[in-house]
């Protein structure tokens, strides 16, 4: 019971701020590429609330070399989703685009954002790239590029006032930090090497 309450933790986690995005007024005066351009940014900060879960083995009833395996996958999907995103934007508003990726933005969460994108794309870079730098060189710039990720999305997100409803948005947001914080605890990748 214990497991399926944590499952149920995690989904009502994920999907409650999804549903009530759905509903929300502000959807009504948006072009169609550019609600599911905001939606993929919000599944894929839902994603990397799993992302950390499955890579140290604390989801419930799910072993941990198979979610390791999961991880892989779903992280392949946060990558799909965050070109979604930024290309949406891309295809409503190409000059936003522009300003946020050279970083003149005068909006902060733009930066953030910008951030973030970088740092998914350094972390899937180096799951994906032959691991010649040694394995405990790989796991920490794995994860400091998933902090980085990570805080990036956290504070991307909470700035945008948007279609999100802002109190399950914090949570999330706070979940995901939580999470990634268990993770990078429990494998522990800064810990220096053990001597025989």
């Amino acid at each position: 019971m214990r497991g399926l309450a944590a499952w149920a933790a995690v989904g009502l986690g994920i999907a409650v701020p999804v549903v009530l995005a759905a509903g929300s007024p502000l959807l009504a005066w948006r072009e169609p590429v550019y609600i599911a351009a905001g939606f993929a940014g919000i599944f894929a900060l839902g994603r990397m609330l799993l992302q950390p879960l499955l890579a140290a083995g604390l989801l419930p009833l799910v072993p941990r070399a198979l979610g390791r395996r999961v991880h892989v996958w779903t992280g392949s999907a946060l990558v799909a989703l965050v070109l979604l995103h930024v290309g949406g934007l891309w295809i409503t508003s190409p000059p936003d685009v522009v300003d946020a990726l050279l970083l003149v933005s005068p909006t902060p969460f733009s930066a953030w954002g910008v951030v973030a994108m970088w740092a998914v794309f350094g972390a899937a870079g180096l799951a994906v790239l032959p691991r010649r730098m040694g394995p405990r060189v790989w796991r920490r710039a794995h994860t400091a590029a998933v902090v980085l990720a990570v805080i990036g999305t956290a504070v991307h997100a909470v700035q945008i006032e948007g279609v999100m409803e802002p109190v399950t948005r914090a949570l999330l947001c706070a979940g995901v930090l939580g999470a990634t914080g268990w993770a990078v605890w429990t494998l522990r990748a800064w810990a220096p090497r053990r001597r025989a």
